[in-house]
């Protein structure tokens, strides 16, 4: 056995007993949307040294393209995987899902000419616009987003069933690296906007929001849609803040991250290459 995952609620296990390959960050729109991130990471390993342990009956699967399935857990919205190949006779995996090391480190950055406006790439890893060379398929356009511009800072799922504005002025923005974060999202670290409770506002979709509280966590959820598994705003009425996944923004914000929260429980296989504050756990006041 070389790797092991698991979803935020634990429904979902597998397990791969063969190599990993090509651990990479993924800049393109559809990854952004369904993990609500700046990037995904990802490897690659031979679907058929996949073995699902359980929860067959709780993977929801969305065509974000065709012939391209996104899996998600229909409890808690994580990112997972199973034995289908989604390219030739390889399958991919989130890295953040992982529960080992899987002593792999990132090659590079993929998909950077779609990179998200409100993130600069801080390391020094080889940039390909697009695929890498030696990949020889489709290149597809990021989906567009659902609601027309009025100057406001919208947001969507992959599917587009749920729209929303971030009317509220950006309080602050941080990547958190905390394990919960890391399940939910299937990334390296979350990356979360804040503003007051009432500064979004969903515009559609709202019957397609689904949640999942943590059974111990004081405060942690994760939302996503139901119906493509992207990641979508909480909303917290007794601390009077919405969280917003950067990466469900259709537009730059204006706000860029300002710290790393939870560093004490990073991923082994990420390192942090820029310059912003970082704290093992909560920053102060936060």
């Amino acid at each position: 056995m070389t790797g092991r995952g698991s979803c935020l609620c634990a429904d979902v296990a597998w397990e791969v007993d063969g190599p990993l390959e090509f651990m990479h960050h993924c800049h393109c729109g559809r990854c952004r949307k369904l993990h609500g991130t700046p990037f995904t990471t990802d490897l690659m390993c031979r679907a058929s040294d996949v073995r699902l342990l359980r929860g067959a009956e709780q993977i929801a699967r969305f065509e974000s393209s065709p012939g391209s399935f996104r899996k998600f857990c229909r409890r808690c919205g994580s990112v997972v995987t199973d034995a289908a190949p989604a390219w030739q006779d390889f399958t991919f995996m989130s890295a953040g899902a992982l529960d080992d090391d899987p002593g792999v480190r990132p090659v590079g950055h993929i998909f950077v000419g779609s990179k998200a406006p409100w993130y600069d790439i801080p390391d020094d890893l080889p940039r390909f616009d697009a695929f890498p060379p030696g990949v020889e398929t489709t290149v597809l356009p990021d989906v567009p987003p659902p609601l027309p511009g009025t100057g406001t800072p919208r947001g969507s799922c992959l599917c587009g069933g749920v729209a929303f504005l971030v009317e509220g002025t950006p309080l602050r923005c941080h990547h958190c690296h905390c394990s919960r974060c890391r399940k939910a999202r299937g990334a390296p670290h979350a990356t979360n906007l804040f503003t007051t409770f009432d500064g979004v506002r969903i515009v559609r979709g709202e019957e397609l929001i689904g949640s999942y509280k943590v059974p111990d966590a004081r405060f942690f959820a994760n939302v996503f849609c139901r119906r493509c598994g992207a990641k979508l705003p909480r909303f917290d009425r007794d601390r009077n803040i919405a969280v917003v996944p950067m990466g469900a923004l259709d537009d730059d914000p204006g706000i860029r991250p300002q710290r790393h929260i939870f560093v004490g429980s990073k991923a082994p296989w990420f390192e942090i290459a820029d310059d912003l504050p970082q704290y093992d756990a909560a920053p102060p006041a936060a």
